[in-house]
């Protein structure tokens, strides 16, 4: 009875994290690049950013609890996933004949990339070598230099206006609404944490107190966080009226949120883990 209602809290706890990850904190950092008048492959990367949370959140605890396994497992699983969902929503909105641009199809090189380097660790049991930490931080720059370069060789520029006056003039002309944005942002992230930090509890009594192992709670919280990428690929596609734009938008989102699960936040977890196991 006991095992049924942990069982029933990392469900729920998870849940939350996805609702709240899909109805707020996407909508409100979807909200602050129309707001600044960004372009698609930018909104792309800050839904990216923002679809990573649930991950950020899962892989910090399973560390803070001893439970790196949980967390590379959780990364694997999530950037296979992404993957899926990405190509499921390209056929089902009939965009493939966009995938034949050359700065998608190093995009989609890079997201193979990132998928097969945790494996790659788990193979060799390096999930919690330190050595690992800044040659992710390289691979981080590297990638992001790849693609941004990438884009601006063989993707048509169909707007001349910089960036930086893009920014300006959207800020000026919307400073109130940004600010307010902010300040959901600020509490959505509030209740993450308190959700995470709930979960981070279920997640030890169900692995160390009933004995399930980590690679199945990690690939379960894999699914799990990987709902709100799902969402924003189809919503990206929706929300364009040009096939080409939603679909780099869609295309940064699944590269950015698999480079920020596996450089970024795999970089968080082990840090954690080292300093609280380690040290």
């Amino acid at each position: 009875m006991e095992l049924l209602t942990e069982i029933i809290k990392f469900l729920m706890y998870s849940i939350i994290i996805v609702l709240v990850s899909k109805y707020m904190l996407v909508k409100i950092l979807r909200k602050l690049g129309e707001l600044l008048e960004l372009k698609s492959k930018v909104i792309g990367n800050i839904a990216g950013i923002a679809t990573s949370i649930p991950e950020l959140l899962t892989v910090s605890f399973s560390a803070f609890t001893g439970l790196i396994a949980t967390s590379t497992y959780n990364i694997i699983s999530s950037n296979i996933i992404n993957l899926a969902q990405y190509s499921i929503a390209i056929v089902l909105n009939e965009n493939q004949k966009v995938l034949r641009n050359k700065a998608i199809k190093i995009d989609l090189v890079l997201v193979v990339i990132t998928i097969l380097i945790p494996i790659g660790m788990m193979l060799f049991h390096l999930e919690n070598n330190f050595i690992c930490i800044p040659i992710f931080i390289i691979l981080f720059l590297l990638f992001y230099r790849i693609t941004n370069n990438a884009h601006k060789l063989y993707m048509t520029k169909e707007k001349n206006s910089d960036d930086e006056k893009m920014l300006e003039k959207g800020t000026k002309r919307n400073i109130f609404l940004v600010i307010i944005q902010g300040i959901l942002l600020i509490i959505v992230g509030i209740i993450l944490y308190v959700i995470g930090n709930l979960l981070s509890e279920v997640l030890e009594n169900l692995c160390i107190r009933f004995s399930i192992p980590e690679s199945i709670i990690g690939i379960l919280l894999g699914v799990i966080t990987s709902i709100p990428e799902l969402i924003t690929f189809f919503e990206s596609q929706r929300h364009h009226e040009e096939e080409k734009e939603g679909v780099v938008e869609a295309t940064s989102n699944l590269l950015t949120s698999n480079m920020m699960n596996l450089f970024v936040i795999q970089s968080i977890g082990m840090m954690i883990y080292l300093f609280m196991y380690k040290s």
